[in-house]
């Protein structure tokens, strides 16, 4: 499976940003789509993820009500749309694919930047 994401940017505190993450390779593998953020000096944290055949979503709090992930299988894209962004979502956003038991292929992330 490969994966890449595009996307970010620079975006003012309560803009919006929608990444992307083309997928390719034996997506029918596929159990999972995530995206995850690393913060500077940070370790990198899971944000939310889609079950590739159902569609059903999970998302962590701190971007409840704010962000949404949704995938469009018959293009092999994954999204995550991303509203009143904050400071604190500055990070490189990574989506990953989880194949077997974990998270096992990996994009190459993408920059987002909330700043004035």
């Amino acid at each position: 499976v490969q994966l890449q994401a595009s996307g970010g940017g620079l975006v003012q505190p309560g803009g919006s940003l929608r990444l992307s993450c083309v997928v390719s390779g034996n997506i029918f593998s596929i159990n999972q789509m995530g995206w995850f953020r690393q913060a500077p000096g940070k370790e990198r944290k899971f944000v939310s993820g889609i079950t590739w055949s159902g569609g059903s979503t999970y998302v962590v709090d701190s971007v409840k009500g704010r962000f949404t992930i949704s995938r469009d299988r018959a293009k092999n894209m994954v999204y995550l749309q991303m509203n009143s962004l904050k400071p604190e979502d500055t990070a490189t956003y990574y989506c990953a694919a989880n194949v077997r038991s974990s998270y096992d292929f990996w994009g190459q992330g993408t920059l987002v930047t909330v700043s004035s």
